[in-house]
């Protein structure tokens, strides 16, 4: 199956904890990093998720957030250290694509004014954050 998101990180499950509608997944990514998915228990039933599963953690673009500074104080389970290495800009929107240490590329979309404001360039470090609630899973 062909899908449009572009962030497609392959995995292994490690935890999943439980919770009367929705249950956390800790997945290692094939590089080392762990990456936090929260989905309904109904999911994990269905994709027969435990520890030792391999996964497919699938985030849209738009769902990343990047951060050029120190990260404290947020919620947001995943951060994900990385460096820019592609920023394409358009009329309002910019794609930036981020290598991250034992992940890959992430894709980010953003906006215009935020690259700027980021001074968002190749070769600047940035932390991706991606929300437990926007990672979904795969198996197969």
């Amino acid at each position: 199956m062909s899908l449009s998101i572009r962030n497609q990180l392959t995995g292994t499950v490690v935890t999943v904890v439980p919770g009367e509608v929705m249950a956390t997944v800790g997945v290692r990514l094939d590089g080392g990093r762990e990456l936090t998915a929260a989905i309904t228990r109904e999911a994990v039933d269905e994709l027969e998720l435990a520890p030792g599963a391999a996964v497919r953690a699938l985030v849209k673009a738009t769902e990343v957030a990047l951060a050029t500074g120190p990260v404290a104080g947020l919620s947001i389970r995943n951060r994900l250290p990385g460096v820019v290495r592609e920023v394409t800009t358009g009329a309002v929107m910019a794609s930036v694509k981020v290598t991250v240490d034992g992940v890959g590329e992430l894709t980010a979309a953003v906006t215009r004014d935020a690259v700027a404001e980021l001074a968002l360039d190749t070769g600047a470090p940035v932390t991706a954050l991606v929300k437990a609630t926007e990672v979904s899973l795969a198996t197969g």
